[in-house]
């Protein structure tokens, strides 16, 4: 047994949502729903398992918007429709009476969609190919199609779906927070990266303008569920398709994206990178965390990244990071919380776990959200 309660197991408030302690389950791709994107009871059990192993914080995979563009993936979840969120409510209950928090992640995956349910044709912030390939332990295969640019009609219809599915997260399905999808390459990414945004209108050329989406989605979100539930954002430089990637602007990207955010009222921050803990450009010693807590001063901050290892954990919890959100290690051990409160020593990763997307690399799933 512990002596005593090291900083990750100390209770910690986002704006209403009290966790009992600054471990999070993160997003984390799985596939298990049914066709027309009803939760089932393989994911009831998965992520009820970690809410009885004692996280906080448990996030959901993505969940797609609407029933146009937004779909990602075969077999994915949605809160696209009332049907879709009611599916949600007895399992978000669940996670409720063994004392987690439940963040909805809401997903819009514009030009990366390898599996739509509602349309055949894919839109992005740009008619630009994708990168690398679909991914076949995801149910696709080949070249990603070419997206047509989307109108100002359908950003304000991408806009309103996630208002709509945020609303349904909070008012049918129970979910505790909304996390807004802005992350991994999807639709409010490929707007924030110059080379999947080559417009000449409002929404594409400085970083100012390219961040302005996912400003105008975080606002719209925030005014529909306000006082209800806390509405926060993930962001990362990979994507699914483009592990490597970094934002051409450096530290000074960095600075308008997360200063615009904290501006916009974010209620908090979800950063992710392969490794955490590393340095966010070549040449720089900040990490991209640590650049978040620069610029969006006082707003609360989850990082994931590698964080298995509970000392990078806490390292990162002492530069100023809030809760530490964890894939693999959640995986293996979905009682961490009780392991570590138990001195307990946890188990190690066995990609066997992941089933059908078991052959990826570490790097892949990291990024697989």
């Amino acid at each position: 047994m512990l002596t005593s309660r090291p900083t990750i197991l100390t209770p910690f408030d986002i704006s209403g949502a009290v966790l009992r302690n600054r471990l999070a389950v993160a997003p984390m791709t799985r596939v298990t729903a049914t066709a027309d994107g009803l939760p089932t009871s393989t994911m009831g059990d998965y992520y009820a398992g970690f809410a009885a192993g004692g996280f906080g914080l448990v996030i959901t995979e993505g969940l797609y918007s609407d029933q146009a563009h937004s779909q990602g993936y075969l077999n994915q979840p949605g809160l696209a429709s009332e049907a879709q969120a009611q599916a949600w409510a007895p399992l978000t209950a669940a996670m409720r009476n063994h004392g987690a928090m439940t963040f909805a992640q809401i997903m819009h995956a514009g030009a990366l969609s390898q599996g739509n349910a509602f349309r055949d044709d894919t839109v992005g912030a740009a008619a630009v190919q994708p990168k690398g390939q679909q991914m076949s332990f995801y149910y696709g295969h080949g070249a990603y199609p070419l997206p047509a640019q989307m109108t100002d009609a359908q950003i304000q219809d991408a806009i309103q779906g996630f208002v709509d599915a945020a609303e349904r997260a909070v008012g049918t399905a129970g979910f505790d927070g909304v996390e807004i999808h802005g992350a991994n390459g999807y639709l409010l990414d490929q707007f924030l990266t110059l080379h999947t945004n080559t417009r000449r209108d409002r929404w594409g050329g400085s970083i100012h303008n390219r961040v302005a989406l996912l400003v105008e989605v975080l606002a719209a979100v925030k005014a529909r569920v306000a006082g209800r539930a806390p509405v926060g954002i993930r962001i990362s430089q990979g994507k699914v398709n483009d592990f490597l990637h970094k934002w051409e602007g450096g530290e000074q990207d960095a600075e308008v994206i997360f200063g615009s955010l904290a501006d916009a009222g974010v209620d908090f921050l979800h950063v992710t990178e392969f490794e955490a803990w590393k340095p966010a450009f070549a040449g720089e010693t900040e990490s991209l965390a640590a650049l978040a807590r620069r610029y969006a001063p006082g707003v609360p901050l989850i990082a994931n990244g590698s964080l298995h290892d509970l000392s990078r954990a806490e390292q990162l919890l002492e530069q100023g990071t809030d809760i530490v959100a964890l894939g693999r290690g959640a995986l293996a051990n979905p009682d961490l919380p009780r392991r570590i409160q138990n001195g307990e020593p946890l188990r190690q990763f066995d990609p066997s776990i992941l089933g059908p997307i078991a052959d990826i690399k570490d790097s892949e799933l990291a990024l697989r959200s």
